[in-house]
């Protein structure tokens, strides 16, 4: 599975400066940040609204859309799925509750550094 990430990060990072005439994935990086971050956002509320309606297939392809657009968001960026991957294998084994109050110290700490 992770060589489709791969394929489809390879695929959007090649039509980074393309015509945007040509390419919706093109259209969306020269509209900045604001366009890409929106789709996202729309995409996420579409997959709420299919799995609310517990519409298995378009779930998936919600959950498609919504993936699709998070790999622009991360080329966007200068990020690749690896990185993902790698922080969810980092995670992996730790309790959720546990991760996140690891994050929520580093967020604190960070904090207080930057008001010292």
């Amino acid at each position: 599975m992770q060589e489709i990430l791969e394929r489809l990060a390879d695929t959007i990072e090649s039509r980074k400066g393309g015509d945007p005439e040509k390419s919706y994935i093109s259209r969306l990086f020269a509209r900045g940040d604001d366009a890409v971050l929106k789709k996202i956002g729309e995409e996420a509320t579409e997959v709420v609204m299919a799995a609310k309606d517990g519409e298995r297939l378009r779930i998936v392809g919600e959950t498609a859309d919504l993936w699709f657009h998070t790999l622009i968001m991360l080329s966007h960026y200068g990020l690749r799925p690896s990185d993902v991957l790698m922080e969810l294998r980092r995670r992996e084994g730790i309790s959720g509750i546990d991760e996140k109050a690891a994050r929520q110290d580093g967020i604190r700490i960070e904090a207080e550094t930057r008001r010292k």
